[in-house]
């Protein structure tokens, strides 16, 4: 998937490896005071072209052929030679998890009926892909802060893939065109936790605000009474509740995922594949995208990637802990960094596996490497973190597919850049969430007669059937699948006797649909 946020960019030419460029290629060459004429003329004598006159900049914007690039070279006028790399529009992209979940089939023309309400670490009101929708909030009385100020990031990210407004920037969500209503419970800061007690407070906040349907990308291993028969009298009472499954990797169960009243969410990845890290449990319902979800994020505090190596543009995903920087050089093999690696003034490329990621750009660091680029050892992006970890030099991932791509380019000049932007990719449980509440809400207004339980219902009925046939407890009934739910209550309306069983779907029964 391209996108406009992990943009394209091609490497700086440096002087030392201008003899290897292409003929007749775009470049800046910048002069020194008052050597413009000098200058125009040599490289016009050897068959360069001027484009542009950067007069402000003492710069010219030329295609020069190889023997124009060598004769600058040498030139005593010649400040500096750049590559003119290209810049492209920005654009709106459509996270795969969107279309995967078929929200693109179901109009929300109709999703003012329905209400959202998000239990998390607040919302960037002041977004640019999140201040058009329908609004409000509360803040957790126990202290959290606002409700609008979302240090900790998650709660806006999660908000995106519900509700990211189609307005030609950034993204877009399951309900993307203002419609639907927000109501936002803050009960994370920045430290990451919240007691039960603020979960059945934020809850409550959720009944009392008009809420048909609450996301909690959220959950702990232990059980709470007081919470699950808060979340029954919701259910009872027509709110739909949809929470992660857990990102731990085994087979315990997670809370409030795990109450019955509770529609418990796994992840899977672009492929339809169980994520690792999703938890595989008896009480697992339903299936969405929760690996390298493309969301938004609080304006200014994403890391914005992109690498390069000779003409080529790669996409990428910036190390979580990454510093800023754009950084060139020659593209060094670094194996899979296990130690410290000879890389002076160049790009490492570095393959995952054994180490950590922190370890692998430390190798690339202590040898006086400029900019790391770990590729994956699988399928699918590379989305990692280097933990409590500083370093001192940008690094991203990239998929397994362009690390052999680069592994042929090795010695030409690559660029890592890191910059700051308002869009970034999670992984989790709690990015599977938000796409099933999405769906959830975007059917149900559409079918507005029909209870928590039929929605609920016709979401496992219609569930694209993962792994081994029937529910199980990778995937529950399967992949959410927004027009399959919507054409399924069309034909089997709430309340005719044949849609949907207005209970319990029977969460762990292994049942085939």
């Amino acid at each position: 998937m391209q996108s406009k946020y992990l943009a394209p960019l091609a490497a700086a030419v440096s002087l030392a490896l201008i003899g290897t460029a292409q003929a007749d290629e775009r470049y800046i060459v910048a002069f020194k005071e008052g050597k413009g004429p000098q200058v125009k003329a040599a490289a016009q004598g050897l068959g360069g072209q001027v484009k542009l006159e950067l007069k402000a900049q003492n710069a010219l914007a030329m295609a020069l052929p190889a023997q124009a690039l060598k004769g600058l070279q040498n030139n005593p006028n010649v400040d500096f030679v750049e590559a003119d790399v290209k810049r492209y529009p920005l654009a709106q992209t459509v996270p795969y998890g969107i279309t995967m979940v078929q929200a693109p089939l179901v109009s929300d023309a109709f999703a003012a009926n329905r209400t959202v309400c998000i239990i998390d670490s607040g919302y960037d009101n002041s977004h640019e892909d999140l201040s058009s929708n329908s609004v409000t909030g509360s803040s957790d009385p126990t202290g959290a802060g606002d409700w609008f100020d979302d240090t900790n990031h998650h709660g806006t990210h999660v908000a995106g893939t519900i509700a990211a407004y189609d307005n030609s920037v950034g993204v877009v969500g399951v309900n993307p065109h203002g419609t639907l209503k927000l109501h936002i419970v803050k009960v994370f800061d920045e430290n990451g936790w919240a007691y039960s007690s603020s979960l059945v407070g934020a809850l409550n906040k959720c009944v009392e605000n008009g809420a048909n349907v609450i996301n909690m990308s959220l959950g702990g291993s232990l059980k709470s009474r007081t919470e699950d028969q808060a979340f029954t009298q919701a259910y009872n009472n027509g709110v739909l509740s949809v929470a992660a499954a857990g990102n731990d990797g085994n087979t315990r169960h997670s809370y409030p995922a795990s109450y019955n009243s509770v529609i418990s969410v796994a992840a899977i990845d672009q492929n339809k594949a169980h994520a690792d890290f999703s938890q595989r449990t008896s009480q697992v319902e339903l299936s969405a995208p929760g690996v390298s979800v493309l969301s938004t994020v609080p304006m200014g505090t994403a890391l914005v990637a992109s690498a390069s190596v000779g003409s080529s543009d790669f996409e990428a995903i910036g190390m979580e802990g990454s510093p800023l920087g754009s950084p060139s050089g020659a593209l060094a093999d670094c194996g899979t960094g296990e130690s410290t690696c000879d890389a002076d003034q160049k790009i490492c490329l570095i393959a995952r596996g054994n180490i950590s990621f922190a370890d692998k750009v430390l190798a690339c660091q202590n040898g006086g490497g400029l900019g790391a680029i770990i590729y994956n050892n699988e399928p699918g992006a590379l989305n990692g973190t280097l933990g409590e970890v500083v370093t001192a030099i940008p690094s991203v991932g990239v998929t397994a597919d362009d690390g052999a791509l680069m592994l042929g380019q090795l010695g030409q000049s690559a660029t890592v850049d890191i910059g700051q932007g308002n869009y970034a990719y999670y992984d989790g449980t709690s990015m599977a969430t938000p796409h099933v509440a999405g769906v959830a809400a975007l059917v149900w207004s559409h079918h507005d007669s029909c209870s928590a339980a039929e929605i609920r219902s016709a979401l496992t009925a219609t569930a694209e059937d993962l792994g081994v046939a029937g529910r199980d407890d990778s995937f529950g009934y399967g992949l959410v699948q927004a027009k399959a739910a919507d054409d399924y209550l069309s034909a089997n309306p709430c309340g005719s006797g044949s849609g949907g069983n207005g209970g319990n779907p029977g969460k762990g029964k292994g049942g085939k649909k």
